[in-house]
């Protein structure tokens, strides 16, 4: 069994109720409908009424297997608006301004998830991920503790004697550019965090440089180990290691001929880059010339479940999204 089989497995025992944004997106149509096939999550479509349904119709789907809403037509439509405006009144919202946002499903969504009405959103088909972050962090706010919105990829590599059992977490490869030392400490921690949730094992987490203990000398090394440190000055429990390269991160004779004693040098299954730039050239190589499985980026930091998606996604992507939305939602209810 794949990771991804396995995480829509473990998916579809927890029965969360994932709010999809993007109603009349014929790709999110089919997605829903894929879920509700396999169990994997109970979805409610956002967006108009008619044109989801008769969407629907045009792709061969049953209208009325869907649970839809329309945002305007909602009963707490107006008590969205209201704490909407009493939320953002301070940045220069007005509630005539704070009625016409709560008509976009984005921000409907996750109020409905702000509320506890829904489990998680997953959005970005058809949307920026600028804007779909952005309503995000307006509408559901930060997890207590952080203080930036930041994404990971889950890496599955063929050969299973690295991370755990092939299996890593990347991060940050799509949202934050160049992170600062408190930024890269918040970017770890959410990381093992979400390690224990989707990998199910025990965090080993190295911060990655072009330098292992100070072998180099230069202040993106300094950037780095100021991370570890206010990051193990939070989680003192926590394995985490750094500066440290990326071969000694994950390869056992590297890791203990250049680390002498570390508790990730060559086990790592979280591995944290110093900047957006390194992340993302790193994973699309992985996944490209390793042959590796890269899903996502899932994002982390937020109080509730809300992910983006790539615009060229297509259904299984959007039922990937679901499945790890509803294990998140699992995570940040425990």
């Amino acid at each position: 069994m794949t990771l991804l089989e396995h995480l829509r497995r473990r998916a579809a025992e927890l029965n969360k109720h994932i709010v999809l944004p993007e109603g009349d997106d014929p790709r999110t149509l089919r997605a829903a409908a894929r879920c509700l096939d396999q169990g994997i999550a109970r979805v409610t479509l956002l967006g108009d009424t008619a044109l989801i349904r008769a969407r629907a119709g045009e792709l061969g789907l049953d209208p009325d297997r869907f649970s839809v809403i329309e945002p305007s037509q909602h009963p707490d439509y107006e008590a969205f608006a209201e704490a909407l405006y009493e939320r953002r009144k301070a940045k220069g919202l007005t509630l005539e301004q704070a009625r016409e946002v709560m008509r976009d499903p984005l921000y409907f969504g996750d109020m409905l998830v702000h509320t506890g009405q829904a489990d998680g959103s997953v959005a970005g088909a058809t949307h920026s991920t600028a804007k779909t972050v952005r309503a995000a962090l307006q509408v559901i706010g930060l997890a207590a503790g952080f203080n930036i919105v930041s994404s990971f990829m889950l890496v599955t590599v063929q050969d299973k004697n690295f991370g755990a059992d092939g299996n890593f977490l990347f991060a940050d490869c799509a949202i934050v550019i160049e992170p600062s030392p408190a930024e890269l400490a918040d970017i770890a921690l959410a990381a093992a965090d979400n390690c224990r949730t989707f990998l199910g094992v025990e965090p080993k987490v190295a911060m990655l440089s072009f330098s292992t203990r100070r072998s180099a000398e230069h202040p993106l090394v300094d950037k780095v180990a100021e991370a570890v440190r206010l990051a193990k000055a939070r989680r003192p429990e926590l394995l985490i290691d750094g500066e440290m390269q990326a071969d000694t991160a994950i390869v056992p004779v590297v890791g203990t001929r250049k680390a002498p004693g570390s508790p990730v040098a060559g086990q790592a299954n979280v591995l944290i880059f110093p900047s957006l730039e390194a992340a993302n050239i790193s994973y699309k190589l992985v996944e490209r010339l390793g042959n590796a499985t890269a899903i996502g980026p899932i994002l982390q930091g937020l109080a509730k479940p809300a992910n983006d998606l790539s615009r060229g996604c297509d259904a299984d992507d959007i039922v990937d999204a679901i499945a790890l939305t509803a294990l998140q939602a699992a995570q940040y209810a425990a």
